[in-house]
């Protein structure tokens, strides 16, 4: 049986979810889930952030009481200085938590001081992750896309913890213009949130019907959730140890129950999947960036 050197983390909600529901899923991740490191914070939209913004203090409060590490994560794109704001507002608190930077004007601002990067920093090869090492960057969250390949020869060359995405819709691009609005016939400055109408995202069909991605505002995400319930002793094989799940609609507390039984091999790999495929029946997973294959593809792994 495996010791429990690895660490689940709960990386930031990236929906927008009502305020209540907010501050009650943190409460209960707080109180119920066992998960090591909760990271806070509006990393899609600055719009959507004053909403759950009253609710932060509690939140943080209730989930440093529970001995969770918080980590607060900054938006993926800045445009304007309202966005500029928000980060500054964010990297305020470096003193008192550490903060992921998931835009490069972030990584500007904390160099030279302990942080950790988010997986919309690029972070490819050996000399790239040196770089960032040097800047400052104890921890870093790596792209959704990689195959095994990639993510051995960063843990090999990697001083900082290194993170990999095991649950959860991959967050695939940012950009400037709001999907959401613009499927509602809106625009991005009077889209009257209606990106609340979906709290896991807005599927997106190819022409022939086949459910490809998912859009949320400003971003666009995978639609099949990655699931490497198979890889967990790979990738601590590898030297990856902290496994990041992502925020959904689903019991997020039986969700990170699954994963930590799995990575202790209390469960075998094909059990794990049965209990995630029952947990989450309208759901669909996939594993293929990690074998090299198509994305959306799920490769059983043989035991």
């Amino acid at each position: 049986m495996a010791v429990e050197t690895f660490k689940l983390s709960l990386g930031p909600l990236l929906f927008n979810w009502p305020a209540d529901t907010f501050r009650d899923f943190y409460f209960r991740i707080a109180d119920e889930a066992d998960i090591d490191i909760v990271y806070l914070g509006e990393v899609v939209c600055t719009k959507r952030r004053p909403f759950h913004l009253v609710h932060y203090e509690d939140v943080l409060d209730r989930l440093k009481a529970a001995g969770k590490q918080v980590i607060l994560s900054g938006l993926q794109l800045v445009m304007d200085g309202k966005d500029m704001a928000s980060v500054e507002e964010t990297q305020g608190l470096a003193d008192d938590f550490l903060i992921e930077a998931n835009d490069m004007s972030a990584v500007s601002m904390l160099r030279g001081r302990p942080h950790a990067l988010g997986p919309s920093i690029n972070v490819y090869n050996p000399e790239t992750l040196a770089y960032f090492e040097r800047e400052g960057a104890t921890r870093i969250s790596l792209n959704a896309e990689l195959p095994k390949t990639t993510l051995a020869a960063l843990a090999t060359a990697a001083s900082c913890d290194l993170e990999v995405q095991v649950f959860g819709r991959a967050p695939l691009a940012i950009s400037a213009r709001c999907f959401h609005a613009r499927a509602h016939g809106l625009s991005k400055n009077g889209c009257q949130y209606v990106c609340d109408n979906d709290p896991d995202g807005l599927t997106l069909d190819t022409l022939d019907g086949q459910a490809f991605l998912a859009v949320n505002g400003l971003q666009t995400l995978s639609h099949k959730y990655i699931s490497l319930l198979d890889e967990l002793p790979a990738l601590m094989q590898m030297g990856i140890r902290d496994f990041r799940l992502s925020p959904h609609t689903g019991d997020m507390v039986r969700v990170a129950n699954i994963f930590r039984a799995r990575a202790a091999e209390w469960i075998s790999a094909e059990k794990a999947r049965i209990f995630l495929d029952e947990l989450l029946p309208e759901a669909q997973f996939s594993n293929g960036f990690f074998h090299s294959l198509p994305g959306h593809t799920r490769h059983h792994t043989v035991e």
